[in-house]
């Protein structure tokens, strides 16, 4: 006999689904163009994407970039986190907002209020434009004068004025309301190749590392006193042998988990550096390098690429998943990590008043002129307009963007820096790397060399003697060279209106190098 129905009001209440696992959840993203395109936005809605990383291409006008920051909150939601590079120096992608000193510009100053100013005026900037995280600033100490990515976008070689420094900068955008990403653990200072082109290794010990590269992260991983922690941390493509021999730390599960979360105890994000670089990209793609970033430990991969390359990476993920490859109980706890992040830090646009920018734009004018730095320069005047020397100035035609930093600056910029003299011939060069003794005749002119390219000079170089050397971007090239030198950490509009007042002499060079850059001292 067929058993009565129980009426329906007496029926128990169906527990409720799990929601799915979302991959989209977990992975950060870009996108083409100034606005956002029917397609992108479709695939960001369709696959619950939250999180895109912004770049100079994708940086139209104000009111553009706004527009777009907007379209991207409606299609990602509630949690969307809108990231960036805007370290200041060379490392700025927008670059219609005040533009704040490269990090060594700040360490020639030493002057944590000054930092923290700094970094408020960096956040007000973002936040303006709906742009809620920040990945800024670099905590990487800059030891090794070869480094060919780091440079000036390090506070410097001590690693306590780094911490101290940069712990001050973060606190300034926090309180502004745009979240920061220190990078990159544990370490990408005492390197000589860019794991943008290739894959790095130092092979140095963790008890080396926690003598130098490990103590600024330790320092910003717990709040301590007036220095909150850092709400993110990104990884470095770099592999360390003798801690993992197997993998960059980006995915080594020893270093993310064992070292980051474990050793030093470490409970906010962790992101990877764009997985489309090629020390991860040439060995392991972007859907096998997505995978194995989380499992080693990493909330959120970088996975840039085409629609199709973020399909799939997001695919393998997926599927990683349903076979049991990935901790579900990590992931759920990186979704939590990234969801307090967004929620502390919303993507909303707001003001940026017209007296707030002016004060931030002079703020940003005057950083760099106290970080302006005199090297060898004893008993050496500055070439004033009135003594009418003729100069000759050498320097590079052009200096494309490498992917990394904004273009260098042209010729016609570095000229303009002589306007107020009356007799200059300029010589612009395809490479400063080429220049030797020959390119400075000793025929009565000022010789003066402008540098404005990244690149370290080679050995050809030492036997060239200009006058004056004026290194605009990367400061260890005024080793390479033997004569004194002005360094100015970059190339933005304050840091060229420093140097041309010390040219004219209507200025001092004030900053203190926070790594060795005296003749000899490597």
């Amino acid at each position: 006999m067929r058993q009565a129905e129980r009426p329906a009001a007496m029926r128990p209440e169906p527990a409720p689904a799990e929601p799915a696992f979302q991959p989209g959840h977990l992975v950060m993203v870009d996108i083409p163009g100034t606005a956002l395109d029917a397609a992108t936005a479709q695939f960001l809605r369709r696959r619950q994407v939250r999180a895109v990383c912004l770049f100079r291409r994708n940086l139209g006008t104000e009111a553009e970039v706004r527009r777009l920051t907007a379209d991207l909150r409606e299609a990602m939601g509630p949690h969307a986190l809108i990231a960036i590079d805007q370290e200041g120096g060379s490392v700025s992608r927008v670059t219609f907002l005040p533009q704040a000193p490269a990090a060594m510009a700040l360490g020639a100053v030493d002057d944590e209020d000054l930092c923290e100013a700094v970094g408020a005026a960096v956040g007000r900037g973002l936040r303006s434009l709906g742009i809620n995280w920040n990945f800024a600033p670099v905590l990487d100490v800059n030891n090794n004068p070869a480094n060919p990515v780091i440079a000036e976008r390090s506070f410097g070689a001590d690693p306590e004025a780094v911490a101290r420094l940069a712990g001050a900068w973060m606190r300034g955008s926090l309180r502004a309301g745009v979240a920061c990403c220190v990078k990159h653990f544990p370490g990408h200072g005492d390197t000589h190749v860019d794991s943008h082109h290739a894959l790095p290794t130092v092979d140095k010990s963790l008890a080396e590392l926690e003598a130098l590269e490990l103590r600024p992260f330790r320092a910003l991983a717990r709040e301590r006193g007036r220095i909150p922690a850092a709400p993110a941390v990104m990884t470095a493509h770099i592999v360390y042998p003798r801690i993992d021999p197997s993998h960059p730390a980006t995915l080594s599960r020893p270093i993310l988990t064992g070292l980051l979360r474990e050793a030093i105890g470490y409970d906010g994000v962790v992101i990877t550096d764009a997985l489309f670089m090629k020390a991860i990209h040439e060995k392991y793609g972007h859907a096998l390098g997505a995978v194995m970033a989380l499992q080693a430990g990493a909330d959120m991969p970088l996975a840039q690429g085409s629609l199709a390359e973020q399909e799939a990476a997001l695919d393998a993920i997926g599927a990683a998943w349903r076979r049991g490859e990935l901790d579900a109980a990590a992931l759920a706890r990186s979704v939590q990590r990234l969801e307090a992040l967004a929620a502390r830090y919303p993507a909303a646009a707001c003001d940026y008043p017209a007296p707030q920018r002016a004060d931030d734009a002079a703020l940003m004018r005057a950083a760099w002129a106290r970080g302006l730095c005199a090297v060898d320069c004893a008993g050496m005047k500055p070439l004033a307009p009135a003594r009418s020397t003729p100069l000759r100035v050498v320097t590079q035609a052009s200096v494309e963007c490498d992917g990394v930093s904004e273009a260098g600056l042209p010729a016609a910029r570095v000229e303009a820096l002589f306007a107020g003299f009356a007799d200059v011939q300029f010589e612009r060069v395809p490479d400063l790397r080429g220049i030797a003794a020959a390119t400075f005749p000793q025929d009565g002119r000022v010789n003066v060399l402008v540098s404005n390219h990244r690149q370290r000079f080679g050995a050809d170089a030492a036997r060239a003697r200009p006058d004056l050397h004026l290194a605009l971007w990367n400061p260890f090239q005024a080793l390479d060279i033997a004569a004194p030198a002005i360094v100015t950490w970059g190339y933005a509009d304050g840091a060229l209106e420093a140097l041309q007042a010390w040219l004219e002499g209507r200025a001092d060079a004030p900053g203190q190098a926070p790594v060795a850059l005296a003749a000899g001292v490597a």
